[in-house]
């Protein structure tokens, strides 16, 4: 895989292993067999981002009864991502990318700009991955409030 690969719809997500909170690592393979949701953010402990957080906190008893498994990604350390998930018990994983390897291949780093500052960094971005590690929706852009209902009626209407 290229550098600039990018993932599309209806394709398999490629072979990936990263670090996550709990001592774990996640691959394409821990994608298999159920629904996962990967959530992109910008950065730990931000007002956007912790609510999000707690957004799929709240759901996350939903999402389960639909085998369906979340996870949170942004280029934090994985220290960090440990004390945020910690903080706000958040009952997911966080995922720790801070080479961008996910970040490219799903094609969320994005120009930016915060108090007349341009920079690159994480648009806040949504996947849903099918149970064979298909990429079948994509949120780009996302606002929080009421995406995580959203993204809940989704995964509800792929159930059989």
């Amino acid at each position: 895989m290229t550098d600039t690969a990018q993932i599309q719809l209806n394709e398999s997500v490629p072979p990936f292993t990263l670090e996550a909170t709990s001592d774990n690592t996640v691959s394409e393979s821990d994608l298999l067999g159920h629904h996962t949701v990967l959530y992109f953010y910008p950065k730990d402990n931000t007002p956007g981002c912790t609510t999000e957080g707690l957004d799929f906190t709240a759901a996350y008893n939903d999402f389960k009864a639909l085998n369906t498994k979340i996870y949170g990604i942004s280029r934090d350390a994985i220290r960090k991502h440990e004390n945020f998930k910690a903080k706000y018990q958040f009952p997911f994983e966080l995922i720790s990318d801070p080479d961008e390897i996910l970040c490219k291949l799903f094609d969320v780093i994005k120009l930016k700009k915060n108090y007349g500052k341009t920079y690159l960094g994480i648009e806040r971005s949504t996947f849903l991955i099918d149970p064979q590690g298909k990429l079948i929706q994509a949120w780009r852009k996302v606002k929080v409030i009421g995406h995580v209902k959203e993204v809940l009626a989704a995964v509800k209407e792929q159930q059989p």
